[in-house]
């Protein structure tokens, strides 16, 4: 039995892992198709590309964010007592929930595209893209449903599959259609007189591949499941359950399990359309040309955005391998290991993040001239620095609430990121009405917002389990390590400059950072020989610190 159990486990770990693994690899993607996206929209363009996905995001969030969550919830539930016509039941009713509410939402935009571009977002170019992303909703809702069955019955791997083939379609045909709508609004732009159809109508391109990567992991799902059909019609031959849930209970139960994870979803995706919301009425209002503020966005979500979302990506990968296992040794009640445990995740991820922090304030304009060749990225190299920090506060915020998600309490970071986002707009609005900050003001106060659910999750866990994060190892010697680096990378830059070009440079200088970085943290005992056998491909990296007799 003991052993049955042990194998159930590693299984789910296993499972857990390979969908963690496929997070990240999406999340890679979908920064790194960004850079050519960005080259060939302009910032303009990027600036209603973003806009248009500030909406859409809310509209997800709405109606298909915790459809995956919810459905496998409830399908697992059932299937593991041996209910497999009720599990199929739920199967059909989240399906006509997702169709209803993300037919609806999907409508609602499609048809106020115009009003939500122009009166609420203050931006009417951004319309062409909005319109396109308007049926993604209801695609993605029914996505959904089927990642969540599968994942019910014990199955990453579909999900796992299909948001990697998603990212990819996505990738690519956004690409594609970005390039042949910019020629085509271009043409338009001539006829009217109006320079930013070219813009507008390359957003519009770049959003094609959001709808048709989702469509063809929904036409992969679907013949997935169809295959899979003939199995489950034997299952539920054997199904000797004779009663049969309601539609209305089974809707019922989808509701109650839904509302928390889209409160708390909300809150935390909110704030960008919060703020581009707040940031186009102040800037039209100050008596900025919509073009000019849709330029200062689109150097915020494209220069900037595209290069903080790679550290956070791999933090909440971390994070959300940290859930499973916390889960387990929680319900052991060993408080000693659950310290151990947030201390090793923690550690981690400030290892990962403050280098980076660093990195983007003393390279932030060779990287991004290295990567967004085609634009001018001075604005965005301030943007970059200004916001270092917030890349710091960001990892340790994804990592404590997933922390006390873990310890099974839902409810406290929901309350955290409500303050926390209460807050940001007061600091947003001060900076940008009485400071006039402009696009700064933006970066800044996206600071505050990460810094407070920092302080408020830390008091949490502090009053929950008396935990308190250990600072030496976690922060000082990174920050230590990270100076050293930021001196060698420096200095290898400014000479490289002068004998081999920008470009060379730069690609040598990160090299150096990564390289000094390692050193100075294990010479300073920053990580222990063990503690790197417990990082992914960690059994390589002590072979070659060995070698190097880094340890002694």
């Amino acid at each position: 039995m003991a052993t049955q159990k042990g194998k159930k486990e590693k299984n789910f770990l296993i499972q857990g892992t390979i969908l963690a693994v496929a997070g990240v690899i999406t999340k890679l993607i979908g920064a790194v198709y960004r850079i050519p996206l960005t080259n060939i929209v302009g910032n303009e363009g990027i600036g209603y590309y973003g806009v248009a996905f500030s909406i859409y995001i809310v509209a997800l969030t709405l109606t298909s964010y915790s459809l995956p969550l919810a459905v496998s919830k409830l399908v697992s539930a059932r299937m593991a007592v041996g209910e497999v016509k009720n599990a199929y039941r739920v199967f059909k009713g989240a399906l006509a929930f997702a169709i209803l509410s993300g037919g609806v939402i999907s409508l609602v935009i499609f048809l106020g595209a115009d009003y939500i571009a122009t009166d609420i977002m203050i931006m009417k170019m951004s319309v062409y893209a909005l319109r396109i992303l308007a049926p993604c909703v209801l695609v993605v809702a029914l996505l959904g449903v089927f990642r969540g069955f599968f994942q019910g019955i014990g199955s990453m791997i579909p999900t796992a599959i299909s948001q990697v083939v998603e990212q990819v379609v996505n990738a690519v045909a956004s690409i594609a259609g970005a390039y042949v709508l910019f020629r085509v609004g271009a043409d338009i732009a001539k006829a009217k007189g109006n320079d930013s159809y070219g813009p507008a109508y390359a957003a519009a391109g770049g959003t094609i591949g959001t709808i048709l990567g989702a469509g063809i992991a929904l036409l992969f799902l679907i013949l997935l499941f169809l295959a899979y059909k003939k199995i489950l019609r034997r299952q539920m031959a054997r199904d000797i359950h004779s009663r049969n849930e309601h539609y209305r209970a089974i809707y019922k139960v989808l509701l109650l399990t839904i509302t928390p994870v889209v409160l708390g979803a909300t809150v935390y995706n909110i704030s960008d359309f919060v703020d581009s919301a707040i940031f186009n009425t102040v800037m039209s209002a100050q008596g900025y040309k919509y073009t000019e503020y849709a330029k200062l966005l689109g150097m915020f979500s494209g220069q900037y955005g595209t290069i903080t979302s790679v550290p956070l990506a791999v933090s909440t990968a971390l994070a959300s391998s940290l859930i499973p296992s916390l889960v387990t040794t929680v319900q052991t009640g060993n408080r000693r290991q659950i310290h151990r445990k947030i201390t090793t995740a923690t550690r981690f991820n400030m290892i990962l993040s403050i280098p980076s922090a660093v990195g983007l304030v003393i390279l932030a304009k060779p990287i991004l001239d290295l990567l967004f060749y085609t634009q001018d990225n001075t604005k965005p190299a301030l943007m970059l620095q200004l916001g270092a920090f917030s890349v710091v506060l960001f990892c340790l915020s994804t990592v404590t609430t997933s922390v006390l998600q873990g310890l099974d309490d839902m409810i406290t970071p929901v309350k955290n990121a409500a303050i926390a986002l209460v807050l940001h707009v007061i600091a947003l609005l001060l900076m940008l009405v009485a400071f006039k900050w402009n696009i700064y003001a933006v970066v800044l106060s996206k600071t505050v917002f990460a810094g407070v659910i920092c302080i408020l999750n830390a008091h949490a866990l502090r009053e929950r389990i008396g935990y308190v994060q250990e600072q030496k190892k976690t922060f000082v010697i990174p920050i230590l390590a990270s100076a050293i680096m930021a001196v060698c990378t420096t200095v290898v830059h400014l000479l490289a400059e002068l004998f081999v070009g920008d470009k060379f440079a730069t690609v040598l200088a990160l090299l150096v950072a990564v390289l000094t970085y390692g050193v100075a943290l294990i010479l300073l005992r920053g990580i222990t020989e063990a503690e790197m056998l417990e990082m992914p491909k960690g059994a390589m990296l002590v072979k070659i610190c060995r070698k190097l007799r880094l340890f002694r």
